[in-house]
């Protein structure tokens, strides 16, 4: 959620060198990028996709260690990667730069609020790979500091349809939407402190007109935006968000099923598309949640 809230990853695609510095309300962040650059909200997919693995086995009750094993095919597939020779190549530049991008802030995590210095990653390694050189599975060590997030299980369920965004500032500003307005009727924000909130290099004047260009665009996941007088976005949801633990629970082993049917997909990300759904459909009453959930995902 931190990462949500406040400006950590850059959303240039080109190498960005920039030091960033960012103060709101308290929180104090400074990013150092390694010679690879800053690490991109593209990157960032990456730590998704970790911790989706952390929430999922902290859900089924399993011990969980800040060092992970990752199939690369799997993470690529999730996070709507190309699973080409390119996207093996740009998937590795990922782990450098969030490997390299050192961050130094007093966000509290875990009940904590320590000032301290560290990277999104502490370390990652190729641990199998093709004859050609291509990754098969990966070792990454997440951070201390990311870690005791997912620990107290500071952490929000994100659309699937967030992958699909091309433009980091649409994903920067569903970000945004999904921290501060959730499960809310609507949310209003003023374009500077937007554009503060963004990380956006952008002048104002060129940041509101992108803004209006999404607003016209209108394919955000979940939520809706308009421009009102006073310089300010609001953002409304489109359909009610639904939060996992919200409504029926499912057995671990429904999970474990789920996983079989659907390889290389985010299991969370698609048990909340379900409880949508559900709760679309007026929350009727169901014989089984697990034998609907898992009916439902074989039609998905």
């Amino acid at each position: 959620m931190a990462s949500m809230e406040h400006p950590i990853f850059s959303l240039s695609t080109r190498p960005d060198r920039r030091i960033l510095n960012y103060t709101h309300n308290g929180v104090e962040i400074t990013v150092v990028p390694s010679v690879k650059g800053l690490a991109t909200l593209f990157d960032k997919d990456i730590l998704i996709y970790c911790i989706s693995q952390l929430m999922a086995a902290l859900n089924a009750g399993r011990e969980v260690t800040r060092h992970l094993r990752l199939t690369a095919h799997d993470l690529l597939v999730a996070t709507n990667r190309e699973t080409s020779g390119d996207g093996y190549a740009r998937l590795r530049e990922a782990f450098e730069r969030l490997a390299g991008t050192r961050i130094t802030t007093n966000i509290e995590t875990g009940g904590h609020e320590v000032t301290t210095g560290f990277g999104l990653i502490e370390s990652w390694q190729i641990v199998r790979a093709t004859k050609g050189g291509r990754m098969v599975q990966v070792a990454v060590t997440l951070s201390d500091w990311l870690f005791r997030a997912v620990l107290s299980k500071s952490v929000l369920t994100l659309s699937r349809d967030y992958f699909r965004l091309r433009k980091p500032l649409e994903r920067r500003v569903y970000e945004l939407a999904r921290k501060h307005c959730g499960r809310q009727p609507e949310w209003r924000i003023g374009m500077d402190v937007l554009c503060k909130k963004s990380g956006s290099a952008s002048p104002l004047r060129v940041f509101r007109k992108m803004i209006r260009d999404m607003i016209a665009g209108d394919h955000l996941p979940d939520y809706h935006l308009t421009e009102e007088p006073g310089d300010l976005l609001c953002v409304t949801r489109r359909d009610q968000v639904v939060a996992p633990g919200d409504g029926p629970m499912l057995k671990s082993l429904t999970y474990d099923k789920a996983r079989s049917l659907a390889p290389g997909w985010d299991i969370y990300a698609l048990e909340a598309e379900w409880r949508a759904m559900w709760t679309r459909s007026g929350r009727p009453k169901l014989r089984s949640a697990d034998a609907a959930f898992l009916g439902w995902l074989k039609k998905r």
